[in-house]
C-alpha cells in the first residue's frame, strides 16, 4: 500500500487583514470581503474598492459610510469549494468586537460540507495578518490543523496592537464614543491613544494635543524594547501615510533587521477610526 497523503489545512480569513497581493498569492490564502456603503452606493472590499480609493470616498462622503459583514453565503461557497478535496479549512478572522464577520464565519462552518475551523484572531489589520500567515506558512509544510492552530494561537498571544485617534467624529458617528464626549474631545483638541487586549478595544491614553499622540508611541516604542525578540512589525494608517512613515523610520533604528510592512488600512477600520488614524502592531517570538 502506498502513503496516504492528507491535504494540507486550507487557509481564509477576511478583508480586514493586513496582507500584501504578494502574500496573499504565495501562500494561497482566501480571502473573504467584507462591503462597504459609501452615500448608498455598495463597494466590495478587493473588488470593486481598494483601501486607498475607500478612503478619499469616505473623506468626500456626506454620511459615515457603513461597513457589512460578509454575507453567510460566500463564507460556505469559498468553505465548500476549499475543502472539496478532504482537506480541513481554518478561517482565521477580526476580532468579534468590531464586527459580526467570525460570527458569520461560525454560522457558514455549521453550514458548509467542509471541516471548517474558526478563529476569532482578538485583533485586526496586520495584527491578524500575523497569524494568518504564521499558519498558512505551516500548512504548507504538511502540518497537520491542530499544529497549524496551536502556531496561530501563539502568534495571537505574542502580538500588541497600538492604534491612535487623532479625530474622534468617527468614533462618535459610529457609536463607540459617546457624543458628550466627542464634542468636547473635538472642542479640546482631544486625541485617543488605543490598544486590543484581549478583542477589546481599551483607551490607554487621552489628552490634547499631538504631544499626547507622542507620548502614547514613546510608551509603545518602550513596550516593543521590553518584549523580547520582535518577529515583525505591521504599521496601518487611514490616509496618513506621512504619520505611518515616521513611524516606520523610528521602528527601524529601534530593530533595523526587522520586517515593516506600512500600508493603508482597510475600509472597517478607517470608517471606525477616521482620518488621520493609525496603528503599530508587531509580534514576539
Amino acid at each position: 500500500m502506498g502513503l496516504i497523503v492528507m491535504p494540507n489545512v486550507k487557509i481564509v480569513t477576511d478583508s480586514s487583514a493586513g496582507l500584501t497581493e504578494a502574500e496573499i498569492s504565495q501562500y494561497d490564502i482566501a480571502i473573504i470581503p467584507l462591503s462597504v456603503m459609501i452615500d448608498g452606493t455598495v463597494y466590495v472590499e478587493r473588488e470593486t474598492i481598494t483601501n486607498e480609493e475607500f478612503m478619499t470616498k469616505m473623506v468626500a462622503a456626506k454620511a459615515l459610510p457603513k461597513t457589512s459583514q460578509p454575507p453567510l453565503g460566500r463564507f460556505v461557497e469559498v468553505f465548500d469549494q476549499l475543502g472539496a478535496d478532504g482537506s480541513p479549512v481554518l478561517s482565521i478572522n477580526m476580532m468579534a468586537s468590531i464586527s459580526g464577520t467570525v460570527e458569520a464565519a461560525r454560522q457558514a462552518a455549521q453550514l458548509s460540507s467542509s471541516d471548517v475551523t474558526v478563529l476569532d484572531s482578538q485583533t485586526t489589520d496586520r495584527g491578524l495578518a500575523f497569524q494568518v500567515l504564521a499558519a498558512a506558512k505551516l500548512a504548507a509544510t504538511g502540518a497537520s490543523l491542530d499544529e497549524v492552530i496551536s502556531e496561530t494561537v501563539n502568534v495571537r498571544d505574542h502580538s500588541r496592537l497600538f492604534m491612535g485617534v487623532i479625530k474622534l467624529d468617527n468614533l462618535v458617528a459610529g457609536g463607540r464614543i459617546s457624543r458628550a464626549v466627542g464634542l468636547v474631545s473635538n472642542l479640546l483638541n482631544i486625541k485617543v491613544g488605543l490598544e486590543v487586549i484581549k478583542g477589546q478595544i481599551e483607551v490607554t491614553t487621552k489628552g490634547r494635543g499631538m504631544k499626547t499622540i507622542t507620548k502614547f508611541l514613546n510608551e509603545a516604542y518602550a513596550d516593543m524594547q521590553a518584549a523580547g525578540h520582535v518577529a515583525s512589525v505591521g504599521i496601518s494608517h487611514a490616509g496618513a501615510p506621512d504619520t505611518a512613515n515616521q513611524i516606520a523610520e523610528h521602528v527601524r533604528q529601534l530593530f533595523p533587521d526587522v520586517p515593516i510592512v506600512v500600508r493603508q488600512t482597510a475600509s472597517i477600520i478607517s470608517t471606525h477610526a477616521g482620518q488621520g488614524a493609525f496603528a503599530l502592531m508587531y509580534y514576539t517570538d
